[in-house]
């Protein structure tokens, strides 16, 4: 599968790596995900230092991804549930 070559800016620095091309657009829309995170949190508090900002929004990120896994899994246990009454009911 083809490689592209991205300059991701994040926090203010350039970071060039290779990613597949199918992956391209999720890779930049991470990055902007990751540097909307540390202006957010820069307002928010006051914290100038890009290390503390990056690891503060990166567990931010982490911990927003895993509560969005839990409610797609909790719906597709109760779509599973429902399927499962639907199919013992006939």
């Amino acid at each position: 599968m083809p490689k592209v070559s991205l300059k991701l800016e994040i926090a203010g620095r350039t970071y060039p790596i290779s990613v597949l091309e199918t992956e391209k657009e999720r890779v930049l829309e991470a990055s902007q995900t990751l540097n909307d995170a540390i202006n957010s949190l820069k307002k928010q508090y006051a914290v100038n230092d890009l290390q503390d900002l990056m690891a503060m929004a990166s567990l931010q990120l982490i911990l927003k991804s895993e509560q969005n896994h839990v409610g797609e899994l909790e719906a597709l246990e109760r779509k599973l549930d429902g399927l499962e009454k639907e199919f013992s009911g006939r």
